[in-house]
C-alpha cells in the first residue's frame, strides 16, 4: 500500500478533526466563499473545511488519500443535507481524474503539505484552478514553539529514519519552499502571500486525556508509540507530549483549547 494512505487510513482522523471544526469554520469564513463557487477541498479528510464551504452554497469536491475518511465524509454530507458536496479518493501529487482550470478555489489545509513530491503537488493544484482563481494553504510550520510542529517533531524523533529521498511535510511551513514550489509551476511571486495564522484545538477532555485522541487516533503519533514501544520509551515519548499538550493548553485544567501557528498561503492563478 502506498505509505501515505496507509499513515492516514491508521487509526481515526475523525476523533482529532472533531477538536478542529470550529477553527475550519472560522477559516472557512474568512475565504469569502459564495454560492455556486467551484472548490476543490484538498487533503479534506472528512469535511473540516469542505462541510462548511458547502454550506455556503459553493459546489465542494472534497479529496483525500484515506478511504476512511472519504467514507466518513460523504456520510457527513448526506447527513447534513449537503447535495452540493462530495468526496472521492485521490493523491494531492497526481490529480489526473481532475480536469485542468476546474475550480475557482482550490482549498488544503494541513492537507497537502503531506502528500509527497510537492513540486508534483503544486503544479497539480495551480493546474486545476481556473485563471483567477485561488490556492489557499494551510501548513505547520518546522520547529515552531506551538502545538503540532513540536508533536510532529517529537514524533519523528522516536520514528525509524525516512526512506531516501523524503521530504518532510513541514518545508511546506517555509516561505522560501512555498515560493520555489509554485513558482516552478508557472506563479510569479507577487501571486503568492505568506502569513501566520493560528488555528486553534479545542476538545471537552483536560490535556492529557486529548492527547491519548493523538496516541490513538493521529497516523504519525500512533508509529511514533509504536516504534518507541520496541524501544522501550514508550513512557519517555509520552511524558514529553503530556508536557507539550499542558504547556501549550490555555483552558485550565479541565478541558483543552491550544492554538497553534500555520503558514498560511495564497496563490491567484494569473
Amino acid at each position: 500500500m502506498n505509505p501515505n494512505k496507509a499513515l492516514w487510513e491508521k487509526g481515526d482522523f475523525t476523533r482529532i478533526a472533531a477538536s478542529m471544526r470550529e477553527s475550519g469554520e472560522e477559516l472557512v469564513e474568512s475565504l469569502g466563499v459564495k454560492p455556486g463557487l467551484e472548490v476543490l477541498d484538498l487533503g479534506c479528510g472528512d469535511g473540516t473545511t469542505a462541510i462548511p464551504e458547502a454550506r455556503r452554497g459553493a459546489h465542494v469536491l472534497g479529496v483525500d488519500i484515506a478511504a476512511n475518511l472519504v467514507a466518513a465524509g460523504n456520510a457527513a454530507a448526506a447527513a447534513a443535507g449537503l447535495d452540493n458536496l462530495r468526496f472521492q479518493e485521490g493523491d494531492a501529487s497526481d490529480l489526473r481524474d481532475l480536469a485542468d482550470d476546474r475550480f475557482d478555489l482550490v482549498v488544503s489545509i494541513f492537507g497537502a503539505m503531506f502528500a509527497p513530491r510537492p513540486f508534483d503537488v503544486a503544479k497539480e493544484m495551480v493546474r486545476v484552478t481556473r485563471s483567477g482563481g485561488r490556492i489557499v494553504m494551510g501548513n505547520w510550520i518546522p520547529g515552531d514553539p506551538t502545538l503540532i510542529a513540536q508533536v510532529l517533531k517529537a514524533s519523528a524523533a522516536y520514528s525509524p529514519p525516512p526512506p531516501e529521498g523524503f521530504i518532510s511535510p513541514v518545508t511546506w511551513g517555509v516561505e522560501e519552499n512555498v515560493q520555489a514550489r509554485f513558482g516552478a509551476a508557472g506563479i510569479p511571486a507577487k501571486n503568492i502571500v505568506c502569513e501566520r495564522a493560528t488555528y486553534v484545538f479545542r476538545n471537552p477532555a483536560p490535556p492529557s486525556e486529548f492527547l491519548q485522541t493523538f496516541k490513538h487516533c493521529y497516523g504519525p503519533t500512533m508509529n511514533a508509540f509504536e516504534t518507541a514501544a520496541n524501544d522501550g520509551r514508550a513512557d519517555e515519548l509520552e511524558q514529553e507530549l503530556t508536557r507539550l499538550f499542558e504547556q501549550y493548553n490555555l483552558a485550565g485544567e479541565a478541558r483543552t483549547e491550544i492554538p497553534a501557528t500555520f503558514l498560511k498561503v495564497t496563490v491567484t492563478k494569473p
